[in-house]
């Protein structure tokens, strides 16, 4: 999305607010109107001509506009800040989701810090934002106020108003282009700077230990000095801005003192004439300096800061480019799948044949950090394998429509993830249009009914911090259930229950319609699957529990250290 649709979304999504920023902008800009046709009159008509009251009266109405000022500037915040703040938040969901993207399609650690510069740079866009808002608006309605007011006052003045005005901001706009390339600089040097000089005190200890602090401070300084050099520049072109403010703000007094004499010759009162310098002096040369700070900093800022947001949090391009709808049939085969951490990482997966039939339910078992995870990623299409293929009923995962393989498919991990909201719309989610006895149905089969009435039902609200590591996976796996997946794999998912509810979670997903794979946190889920998957390094062997043990020395070994908790139990 380009940064002009992105800021005109923001106005247009919110009209009540910008409906009530306009109103209430004609009330904080009466001042601006009412400023020199006040001064004007009360000298003409009231103190010039020997009546103070009449002229009283006129600087009454001058303070009752300041007070109508300052009750409009109030609302125009909070107008502002609804505007605004919902920005934000889109913007910060940009950033969030693009991460969480990039991150699942590259199966590498999110990058936090970049997550931390580009949530810095929403909050420089946020702000900017309403200073380019706050400051253009009042621009707009002062110039209007000051058109007016002068036009009324005597029409032969305006030019002298109008036209340096004019020509003070065509200088100011001639200079924002290159403002912007060197403001973009600088935030681009600042990344730099701040990159160079993390990775430096990341590696002190190595750094001399390896002597190579001379070359390392020599990196570090040479990007302080470009930084350096670059607000120098930047310093330099806000001369300009001076410049501009000058000929738009200033240069009209001067104009309207030299033609003093020429319009008295027309008609002009010294009311007049003090009327249209109050205008210049009180409202139009403070407008244009607001204008000319405001867009000049905040306004580069705002682009540049959006610009970099954009490009940097887009999500990647969609990996799958097949077909809209799944394969029928469910048929899962992985065919020499190989996959590492890195190009010069050792495989965690090597060469993995697999089958599970639609319907089956497979236990993966093996060592802590042997890949078992990694392999519920790869069948899930987190991750992509380095080598061979993944099918679902005969076709590629990378080549079935996202959308389609998030339908049939669903990974619990063991981190459960539950958000605010009702506990109804943590289960449903995934399965919108659910009846309520769909729901109680997966919550007795799951073994969620004691915690739902201890909530309070569906329609309570779920405070996530408020709940235990095996509360959020129960409703997490009710969750599951209630989605529409033929494909379940439960990643440790249910580590946190003690066994029994562990026990009746599993038997309900084996029960229901689907392949149920499960990454075992505790051995009794291999005698309860039909069949096992054994990683062991390089080797991965599959067979029923009795084969398993017949065939795999690691299985056994597994099986004779482990002390079934049913066998305790009896």
């Amino acid at each position: 999305m380009r940064v002009r649709d992105l800021l005109w979304q923001a106005v247009r999504r919110r009209p009540r607010h910008l409906a009530r920023l306009l109103c209430w902008s004609f009330a904080e800009a009466a001042p601006s109107f009412v400023s020199g046709q006040a001064i004007a009159h009360a000298l003409d008509d009231g103190f010039g001509s020997g009546r103070p009251l009449v002229g009283l009266g006129w600087l009454m109405i001058l303070a009752a506009a300041w007070l109508t000022a300052a009750l409009g500037a109030r609302q125009v915040l909070l107008a502002i800040a609804g505007i605004v703040e919902p920005f934000r938040d889109t913007l910060l969901r940009q950033v969030v989701e693009g991460t969480l993207h990039r991150t699942a399609t590259s199966g590498m650690r999110p990058d936090t810090g970049a997550v931390a510069r580009l949530n810095r740079q929403v909050e420089l866009a946020r702000d900017s934002f309403g200073a380019v808002i706050a400051v253009v608006r009042s621009f707009l309605f002062s110039i209007m106020g000051v058109v007016f007011g002068v036009l009324t006052l005597m029409g032969a003045v305006l030019p002298l108003v109008v036209l340096p005005l004019l020509a003070g901001l065509s200088l100011f706009l001639m200079s924002l282009p290159a403002m912007a390339r060197l403001q973009r600089r600088l935030i681009l040097a600042e990344e730099r700077t701040a990159s160079s000089v993390a990775a430096m005190v990341d590696g002190l200890r190595d750094v001399a230990a390896c002597g190579a602090e001379e070359r390392v401070a020599a990196g570090v300084q040479q990007d302080v000095e470009f930084q350096a050099r670059t607000s120098q520049a930047l310093a330099r072109l806000t001369a300009v801005r001076t410049l501009s403010l000058a000929v738009g703000g200033w240069l009209p007094i001067l104009m309207v003192l030299a033609a003093t004499p020429a319009l008295v010759r027309d008609g002009a009162t010294a009311g007049i004439i003090l009327g249209t310098l109050t205008y210049v002096a009180q409202s139009l040369t403070p407008a244009l300096g607001s204008l000319v700070q405001g867009v000049g900093v905040n306004g580069v800022r705002l682009v540049v800061a959006l610009e970099r947001i954009v490009t940097t949090s887009a999500r990647p391009p969609a990996t799958s480019t097949g077909s809209a709808d799944m394969p029928r049939g469910m048929l899962l085969r992985l065919r020499g799948v190989t996959f590492a951490y890195g190009p010069d990482a050792d495989p965690v997966v090597s060469d993995l044949d697999l089958a599970v039939r639609d319907g089956d339910h497979l236990a993966v078992v093996g060592p802590s950090g042997i890949g078992k995870s990694t392999v519920a990623a790869l069948i899930a299409g987190i991750l992509r394998p380095d080598g061979g293929r993944i099918l679902i009923g005969g076709v590629p995962v990378d080549a079935i429509d996202r959308a389609a393989m998030c339908r049939a498919r669903v990974l619990i991990p063991q981190e459960a993830y539950v958000f605010r909201g009702t506990l109804g719309e943590n289960l449903t989610y995934m399965a919108e249009g659910r009846s309520q006895a769909d729901i109680d149905k997966a919550v007795d089969a799951v073994g969620m009914t004691e915690l739902a009435a201890r909530l309070g039902g569906c329609a309570a609200e779920v405070d996530p911090s408020e709940l235990s590591a095996g509360e959020r996976q129960l409703i997490a796996l009710t969750r599951a259930y209630l989605s529409p997946a033929r494909l379940v794999l439960l990643d440790e998912a249910t580590c946190h229950l003690d066994p029994a509810a562990e026990a009746r979670a599993e038997e309900a997903f084996a029960a229901r319609d689907g392949t149920l794979i499960v990454i075992a946190h505790r051995l009794t889920s291999a005698l309860r699957a039909r069949r096992v998957l054994v990683m062991d390094g390089a080797r991965a062997q599959v067979g029923t529990h009795e084969e398993m043990v017949a065939a795999s020395p690691l299985y056994r070994d597994l099986m004779g250290r482990w002390e079934a908790p049913v066998t305790a139990e009896a």
